[in-house]
């Protein structure tokens, strides 16, 4: 049976241990390529700074080869953290991607650094101090602003608009990403779609509430949008995939101690959280189980806060495991058959 919302994928680029960023590459694009085919209907690529365990650094420069690679999937951020960026280096970049791939171009938005602070410092061009973070709202607006080519006449970039690259690919969809009340009224009173970070925040459906209450209709949306990023992971029964879900939980407790780490094996997280089992009380929430489990889980979590839309992800150092996980899903939703309805 077909979903009543729309099923995305968000890859964090995972790097396995013993294997290096160019192999994590590979199999982002692979997985991308594997998303298309199986139906899902984004393929979002996350931005973190500074990891030995995450390959995602720039978003921007994986995603024009993954929409070259693909054939009908959406391709974007999860997210560009604007803090580190010019509003306006943002804006032509995605115009030009969005050139590149006319109407499968979305822009996610996040506030956070996606690194710890010292590298948050370090990707700053002004290090006579450190950039504030309060002033998100103004640096959106611009970014909209250029995107639409609506700067007042008077603003001394007001010409600037006019100058992004073209194409027939227009401007990207932009969305704004958050797991905190901020980014909520952000959104709504920006009139965007709002992807909840659930695998961040389990107790954040509050603010789809919030965002709903406050969403303001603008010219990109009508009416308030909401997808959930959820951590997930199908195997072939609940057994296997709380074996698949040990790493992620490694990774986490060291996290926690300020120690990153590669992906560890399966079976060296296995041993660690038996040797430590205090130390991966602290959980998300993962969906997890068979096929039939996992979709009784997020069909909870889309009850939960109304989503329009589920965004999924893990990290798995596995890839096989992790395509499989993806194929377990989409046959159990019938994937391919709704996105050719749609």
């Amino acid at each position: 049976m077909a979903s009543p919302y729309f099923l995305s994928v968000l890859d964090q680029s995972p790097i396995a241990e013993d294997t290096t960023a160019a192999d994590a590459v590979r199999n982002t694009l692979d997985l991308a390529r594997l998303a298309d085919t199986l139906g899902y209907h984004r393929y979002w690529l996350a931005e973190h700074h500074a990891s030995p365990a995450l390959a995602g650094a720039a978003p921007e420069a994986l995603i024009g080869p993954i929409a070259l690679a693909t054939r009908r999937i959406r391709v974007g951020s999860g997210g560009i953290m604007l803090p580190h960026y010019s509003p306006f280096k943002v804006a032509e970049t995605f115009r030009l991607l969005a050139a590149l791939a006319p109407g499968r171009i979305d822009l996610g938005l996040g506030r956070a650094p996606g690194s710890d602070q010292r590298t948050a410092f370090a990707l700053q061009r002004d290090r006579s101090r450190r950039m504030p973070h309060d002033d998100f709202p103004e640096n959106l607006a611009e970014l909209i602003a250029h995107l639409d080519d609506s700067m007042p006449p008077d603003h001394a970039f007001a010409a600037l608009g006019r100058t992004l690259p073209t194409g027939g690919g227009g401007s990207p969809d932009l969305w704004l990403l958050g797991s905190s009340p901020d980014s909520a009224v952000w959104a709504a009173e920006a009139g965007l779609p709002y992807c909840i970070a659930d695998f961040i925040n389990s107790d954040a459906a509050q603010l789809a509430d919030i965002y709903r209450r406050r969403f303001t209709p603008s010219a990109r949306l009508a009416a308030s949008h909401v997808m959930t990023a959820v951590w997930t992971i199908a195997a072939e029964d609940r057994a296997e995939a709380e074996r698949l879900a040990a790493p992620a939980q490694m990774m986490m407790a060291h996290l926690i101690r300020g120690m990153l780490i590669p992906v560890p094996t399966v079976d060296k997280a296995v041993a660690w959280i038996a040797a430590n089992p205090a130390a991966t009380l602290r959980r998300r929430r993962t969906i997890l189980g068979s096929a039939a489990e996992v979709r009784a889980g997020l069909d909870a979590v889309a009850a939960e806060y109304g989503a329009d839309e589920l965004m999924l992800l893990n990290i798995l150092p596995d890839h096989a495991a992790r395509r499989r996980s993806y194929e377990r899903v989409a046959a159990e939703y019938g994937l391919v058959g709704m996105t050719d309805a749609a």
